[in-house]
């Protein structure tokens, strides 16, 4: 540990602080230094997020993989209902008829 920081978490903030310096160092002459700092900050977070950030034993990197497959590779599932208005009607049909023979959990009151 240096700094109090596990080796992971030391290798990708350094890895961040010099990619975001870089692209603020190339960027800064053409755009200025605000307008490149906000470039590099997207750039720069995903990596410090997958030194910094862990989830139910995840890494950063490893539950955004997840998050994208259940976004947009994930199978759909559709319902379908048995309850439309022609089985409501069948199944409140059978219930008369069972009614009226006696079968199946009717008990009269003598």
């Amino acid at each position: 540990m240096v700094l109090g920081l596990s080796a992971r978490q030391l290798v990708y903030s350094v890895l961040s602080v010099a990619v975001g310096g870089g692209i603020v160092l190339l960027l800064y002459r053409h755009v200025g230094l605000t307008v490149s700092a906000y470039i590099a900050i997207p750039v720069v977070a995903p990596i410090a997020m997958t030194g910094f950030y862990s989830y139910h034993s995840m890494t950063f990197m490893e539950m955004m993989k997840l998050k994208l497959y259940f976004a947009f590779a994930n199978r759909t599932y559709t319902y379908v209902s048995t309850e439309g208005g022609q089985a409501v009607r069948k199944f409140g049909q059978e219930e008369k008829i069972k009614g009226r023979t006696g079968k199946k959990g009717s008990k009269k009151n003598k």
